[in-house]
């Protein structure tokens, strides 16, 4: 196939690229890469030498592509579908934009530094760091309810890249700093993530590696 994706099954990031993919139906192929494995390294590396995934190849255009949020914008304009991930419209597009960034800033980023922060040898822990994470995403919780109160998907009526980059930020950010009953409204935006067949499929295909995410 002309296209593919550099990934690993249990990044989340990686879901990111990976539900706007499935969202069209778009022909891929799927390489996984083990950072671990030296074989597996050296030929991503290869590819991309800054070493960070997904990244997305196009062979046909002869065109790498990084960046969870870049690969979206590239499929949308190179390789679109049924589902509009960047909408027509400007004004449209600037709120998927948006919230894209929001999700990816104020709930992937402090979320990834709890997990992160898990990983560490005790001694090397940063509970300071930790505790303004897990304050950050009580902040984005908060905004997010009270937007999500007003709409059905996070740029508005439609499925766009803000969904697909909302979507494993919030799933991995509630089960670091759970959502509760505190906000009912997120909790419900989550499920209709969970549900959506995209992310359904990427939950199914990542649950070989769930063990492998930090308790």
């Amino acid at each position: 196939m002309a296209l593919t994706l550099y990934m690993h099954p249990l990044s989340s990031y990686c879901w990111k690229a990976l539900i706007g993919l499935y969202e069209n139906a778009t022909p891929f192929t799927a390489q996984v890469v083990d950072l671990g494995n030296e074989a597996s390294r050296a030929a991503f590396l290869r590819v991309w030498p800054i070493g960070k995934f997904p990244v997305l190849r196009d062979e046909a255009r002869g065109r790498t592509i990084p960046e969870s949020s870049i690969i979206l914008e590239y499929l949308s304009q190179h390789h679109p579908g049924a589902v509009a991930l960047v909408p027509a419209d400007a004004e449209s597009a600037l709120e998927a934009r948006l919230w894209d960034r929001f999700y990816d800033q104020y709930v992937h980023e402090p979320m990834q530094r709890i997990v992160g922060d898990r990983l560490r040898p005790p001694e090397k822990g940063d509970p300071l760091g930790v505790e303004q994470a897990r304050e950050r995403l009580r902040t984005a919780y908060g905004m997010i309810e009270q937007e999500m109160a007003r709409r059905t998907w996070a740029a508005g009526e439609a499925f766009t890249l803000a969904d697909c980059a909302a979507a494993p930020a919030l799933h991995y950010a509630n089960r670091v700093v759970p959502l509760g009953d505190a906000y009912e409204t997120v909790g419900a935006y989550l499920r209709r993530l969970e549900e959506r067949p995209s992310f359904a499929r990427v939950l199914r295909e990542a649950q070989p590696y769930a063990h492998l995410f930090p308790k």
